[in-house]
């Protein structure tokens, strides 16, 4: 029996839609997505702030964005005719216990912390393959669409914000009541309308443990960032030297910083992932241990070992040159005399970039063991 041709074609059609949705959340859900919520294809909310926030220069080097500005600001200019956007989330939580969470001293020498984020293996490779799937499904009932996972021209924070993924967190992060603040964002862009969910209401209060957490103050006031300041900016999309100012606040952090998110107290009902990929790897799984490899370690890889190392992991985006820099820098916090030969071995690495940071962590290590 088809209950949608026996309603008014108004009804039959919001049926259709909404039987559609419930079809693609179930879709989702097997997928492995932690949350499939629609919008209505509209321009993002902080349209104008973000203009602002690139006039201001707070992108740094991330010049892509006011490259793609327009688009970012009008979804139309993506994908012509979009109706709705489709967000989902995925969480890649692997649990409060795991020891990659802080930095560790072995027999190996000193270890250094990883955003979370960057534990297992990429996370555009993997929910790519996902989002795929549910294009090829959608084009079934006659959808045109593209995707992205933090890839696109999109302001994907305000598309989730307007369909009810969370909140807009005083650190600029998504906050959601389930997932806490671990969790990957995308869209679909699609020409088939489907019905919208609600927006989720700001439940931050007067909490502001995330600004203080920053150890760079990058988080200037509630919603506000400075990327030029961020550990995450520094060690990822920066591609020359660190500010000198600045790498003594990195402390051992080598990838990323989770602290704005650690400190958010929502945490505390974060359920571990159910993803395995986000996992941390080990040697047995891609060659490369994220909670024993020692800091000096890295300093020995070449170009095609880091390549080999590195493989299908974000770490491979920043190449060599950029991730060297970041240990060199961790090294010069908390490195000890022990990691000096290796360090002298790399000050006269034929990458500039390489050579001058181990320089400064050479001086930094003497200045400290001086007494």
């Amino acid at each position: 029996m088809n209950v949608a041709a026996d309603l008014p074609a108004g009804k039959a059609e919001s049926t259709g839609r909404s039987a559609l949705k419930s079809r693609l959340i179930d879709l989702a859900r097997k997928l492995g997505f932690d949350s499939c919520r629609v919008t209505a294809c509209a321009s993002p909310a902080h349209a104008d702030a973000f203009r602002n926030w690139l006039d201001d220069g707070a992108h740094g080097e991330m010049h892509y964005m006011a490259r793609a500005q327009e688009k970012r600001r009008d979804p139309q200019r993506v994908l012509t005719g979009a109706k709705s956007i489709i967000v989902l989330a995925m969480n890649y939580f692997q649990g409060v216990e795991d020891a990659a969470e802080t930095a560790t001293t072995t027999e190996k020498g000193i270890s250094g912390r990883i955003a979370r984020y960057a534990w297992g293996d990429d996370y555009h490779e993997v929910i790519t393959a996902k989002l795929d799937k549910i294009d090829q499904w959608l084009r079934e009932f006659g959808g045109e669409q593209k995707y992205y996972v933090d890839t696109g021209p999109v302001l994907e924070r305000d598309h989730a914000a307007q369909a009810g993924i969370g909140w807009h967190g005083k650190s600029t992060m998504r906050i959601d009541e389930r997932l806490g603040t671990w969790f990957f964002l995308s869209e679909i862009l699609t020409t088939l309308e489907l019905p919208s969910d609600a927006p989720a209401r700001d439940r931050c209060g007067t909490c502001e443990r995330c600004i203080k957490a920053c150890p760079t103050g990058a988080i200037t006031a509630p919603h506000k960032l400075d990327a030029r300041r961020c550990i995450s900016y520094l060690t990822i999309e920066l591609k020359g030297a660190i500010p000198m100012e600045l790498r003594p606040l990195i402390g051992d952090r080598i990838f990323g910083c989770d602290d704005c998110l650690d400190a958010c107290p929502w945490n505390r009902f974060a359920k571990t992932s159910r993803e395995t990929a986000f996992a941390a790897r080990t040697p047995s799984r891609s060659g490369i241990s994220t909670t024993e490899f020692a800091l000096r370690d890295y300093l020995r890889l070449n170009d095609a070992d880091f390549r080999n190392l590195f493989r299908d992991s974000p770490f491979k985006r920043i190449k060599r040159r950029g991730f060297l820099r970041n240990v060199c820098v961790a090294l010069g916090n908390v490195g000890t005399r022990e990691d000096l030969p290796d360090l002298h071995r790399v000050a006269t690495d034929p990458e500039p970039l390489i050579a001058e940071h181990a320089r400064w962590a050479i001086e930094r290590i003497q200045q400290r063991f001086s007494n």
